[in-house]
């Protein structure tokens, strides 16, 4: 059948797995893998047990379930790949007991060169057929199975296949406002693969042996189509879709609105899947126009995203009578573990209602991590939970005590606070409120207060297609104004008491100052005990995602110095701006923002706090923060300083050097640790050795060696011993002049290099010319502090 259509799979290893005969299934041949020792399809691994032949199974199971391969240790399929390109790799789980081999007890993964396609397999009740697509783009494909301690692995069956190119775009259309994103890299599980109208299509009619499983498990029971069938209707000459993309039994079978038996029918057909959360999926939508209706014009949804509205079928298939169409979607990740898809009519008012669907299939995309289990998309933050739950219990006895302080001095200064800005409010002026209009207070330390109503608009009533981010405080929305203005929206828990505390801290810090470099405040919403925070919307999203994040190009030395030095900056205005500083408790990868033109900003202010008074050394607080990340010395003492962020920000430049997450439990024990990793590695005197093997090449030596020196001196145990954050910013600008990226002259031995010094997003930039040599054991804090300083005087 594929032959026929012009597509001979030049890759097609099909292999029973522990079995030493070959098996007919349909009009597929499988081949053994236990046929002699010079088989090159045997596993390259001889610790493994081979099953026979009599392991018990039921009459109804496929005959690929009657033979298993076992591997008590590492083992490895290698396959020679012909054809560079997109294939299918499909893994045939079935459940058996052989001697001391029971499946419930197995517990392995299951990787490529590439991707972790099984983190942890978790048995379940029946026969279970694994389905990925990968771009292969080697001559070779090594699949490994790795039992855990005391366990094993297994596989009954598995395919390695070549498929047509075109069956997975380039690139597919996301969410709202956000474009086309690029899917040539990516790897796919199937998730759902269905075929509309009450019936299933078997892999035997279907020219790449997809199974298409009935539609009528995932209908909504609220309203119930109709079911139509007519294959004969199909016509694929004369279009670019062909039986690659579905048979002929897919687009010839569909699931409509039955607005015959009820014309007043308002409601769409809604089915629901279940999926993994924390992974974007790719949704296919499969159409044909095989009732021959009047018209057939209908929405199509995904979730509450309108991706096709007045969606009319025959415009997309030039009015040919039965031809085929499909078309593409990602859906961006989400912490829900469902999806639903729908159709139906565009406006109330329709006298005959319709729409329909022939087949849709959902596809999984791999996370940052190269991962397609679900185990990798949340194992950081379980991580950071326990450790959490760790401190959280250490210091128990000292929070409770704390508390009843906090609570009473907040109650006080929220009175105080309200009854001023009610003044000054009626002192300078009143405005009316009309449903959609902003209300404004005059009080510094309130902001732009907005109705409820107008951030349900700019956010879709907050779908979780715009999701952009979510923190332990809430959800973060991506939304547009009404005069078109991008924001980014964070919704926090209304019963949270931590999260209101968070809420009032973030509000009244990021009400005191404005810096390019720090993340501006538009405006906030407490109406309805929500907790709202909308700020300027950064297009670039998070300095984390772009540092080991599978989906952004890699960005060179020189960017990554300059986002150091950004973030620099705004911490630096943090600790000098005024006349006590402010701790921002929490700085880390995933709090440092990039603009359109990749601009630094430090954002999430909710754990800071105000520093120490000039006659003390500390402020002695809760240890708050994110593991990896946590000052030793306040993780100890409890103690908090201005040093607290900058040893905090050591981590995040080692982070930005190597390329590689604080904490990554999947590598040896000696690497998981960044930190320790890095120190251990600069002592030895191998710095390459941790480098982010993308930049090694561009980084001159005397340019790594100025970095290394102060982010060494940022991680000094002891908070005295490390640098002020103006010196931390000093020596960054001198990396990035040794790194010859600004320019430098040499005059009577010494280097003068012209710096700027001045980031106030409201002030022209000036710059100051200094001699390194004449300035050599002058802390430059002070220099810096004193420009922030007259920066403020002139706002």
């Amino acid at each position: 059948m594929c032959i026929s259509l012009g597509f001979e799979p030049k890759d097609n290893y099909l292999i029973d797995c522990g079995s030493s005969k070959n098996t007919s299934v349909g009009n597929r041949v499988f081949v053994a893998d236990d046929s002699g020792s010079n088989n090159p399809l045997t596993p390259e691994n001889n610790s493994f047990i081979t099953s026979l032949n009599s392991i018990p199974t039921t009459t109804n199971e496929s005959a690929l379930h009657n033979t298993v391969r076992i591997f008590t240790g590492v083992s490895n399929y290698s396959f020679s790949i012909n054809r560079q390109g997109r294939h299918w790799i499909r893994l045939h789980f079935s459940p058996f007991v052989y001697q001391s081999y029971n499946t419930s007890m197995a517990k392995f993964s299951v990787s490529t060169q590439s991707f972790t396609l099984i983190k942890e397999y978790k048995p379940k009740g029946g026969s279970l057929v694994k389905e990925y697509c990968l771009n292969i783009t080697s001559d070779k494909l090594v699949l490994t199975f790795s039992p855990f301690a005391d366990s094993f692995a297994f596989v009954n069956a598995l395919e390695v296949v070549s498929i047509p190119d075109e069956l997975i775009p380039e690139r597919a259309k996301t969410s709202p406002q956000d474009g086309y994103q690029s899917l040539q890299k990516e790897a796919l599980e199937t998730v759902a693969r269905v075929n509309m109208g009450n019936s299933s299509v078997p892999p035997q009619r279907d020219v790449l042996s997809r199974l298409w499983v009935s539609d009528d498990a995932y209908l909504r029971r609220n309203v119930l189509p109709k079911f139509v069938s007519n294959v004969s209707a199909v016509k694929f000459n004369g279009t670019n879709v062909t039986e690659i993309f579905a048979p002929a039994d897919v687009y010839g079978t569909a699931s409509m609105l039955n607005s015959e038996h009820d014309p007043n029918t308002k409601v769409n057909i809604t089915w629901t899947f279940d999926v993994d959360p924390g992974f974007q999926h790719l949704v296919r939508f499969h159409f044909c126009d095989i009732v021959n209706v009047s018209e057939l014009v209908f929405n199509v949804y995904i979730n509450s995203w309108i991706v096709s509205r007045y969606f009319d079928l025959r415009e997309h298939t030039s009015h040919i009578p039965g031809a085929p169409y499909y078309m593409d979607f990602i859906i961006r990740k989400s912490d829900s573990n469902q999806l639903n898809v729908s159709v139906g009519p565009p406006d109330l008012n329709e006298l005959y209602p319709n729409g329909i669907l022939n087949g849709l299939e959902i596809m999984k995309i791999n996370n940052s991590r190269s991962s397609l289990d679900v185990l990798d998309s949340f194992s950081s933050k379980s991580s950071k939970t326990k450790v959490g739950l760790i401190v959280g219990i250490a210091a128990g006895s000292f929070i409770t005590v704390v508390s009843v302080v906090v609570l009473f001095l907040l109650c006080r200064r929220r009175r105080r606070l309200a009854h001023v800005a009610h003044l000054k409010a009626e002192d300078n002026f009143a405005m009316n409120r009309g449903d959609n209009e902003i209300a404004m207070f005059s009080s510094s330390k309130i902001g732009y207060r907005f109705p409820f109503v107008a951030i349900q608009e700019a956010t879709g009533n907050f779908s979780e297609s715009l999701v952009i981010g979510v923190g332990g405080f809430g959800k973060v929305y991506k939304g547009v104004l009404r005069d078109e203005t991008k924001v980014a929206v964070k919704r926090g828990g209304s019963q949270s008491h931590q999260g209101l505390a968070e809420f009032r801290t973030e509000i009244e810090m990021l009400s005191q100052f404005r810096h390019r470099h720090l993340v501006s405040l538009i405006g906030y919403c407490d109406e309805r005990n929500e907790m709202i925070i909308i700020y300027e919307y950064m297009e670039n999203g998070t300095l984390k995602d772009h540092l080991y994040g599978s989906k952004f190009p890699c960005m060179s030395w020189r960017q990554r110095l300059e986002i150091c030095i950004g973030s620099a900056r705004g911490l630096h205005y943090l600790h000098t701006g005024s006349t006590l500083a402010i701790i921002h408790r929490d700085v880390k990868s995933a709090n440092i923002l990039l603009d359109e033109n990749f601009m630094a900003k430090v954002a999430d202010f909710g754990l800071s706090k105000t520093g120490p008074d000039l006659d003390q050394t500390h402020v002695s607080t809760a240890v708050k923060g994110s593991f990896g990340y946590l000052d030793p010395e306040y993780l100890t003492r409890q103690q908090l300083t201005e040093k607290s962020d900058v040893y905090s920000f050591g981590v995040v430049m080692f982070e930005i050097l190597c390329g590689r997450p604080v904490i990554d439990p999947s590598l040896p024990r000696e690497k998981v640790n960044l930190v320790e990793w890095a120190m251990k590695s600069q002592k030895r005197g191998r710095l390459e050795d941790i480098v982010d093997p993308n930049i090694i090449d561009q980084i001159k030596p005397e340019s790594l060696t100025k970095f290394r020196e102060i982010t060494e001196k940022c991680l000094a145990e002891c908070g005295p011993d490390r640098p002020s954050m103006g010196d931390v910013l000093w020596n960054l600008e001198c990396a990035l002049q040794l790194q010859g990226n600004t320019e430098t002259s040499s005059h009577n031995g010494k280097i003068h290099s012209q710096v700027n010094l001045s980031d106030h997003s409201e002030t022209s930039v000036s710059t100051a010319q200094f001699s390194i040599g004449d300035l050599a054991g002058v802390s430059m804090s002070k220099v810096f502090a004193q420009l922030v300083r007259e920066e403020m005087r002139e706002m």
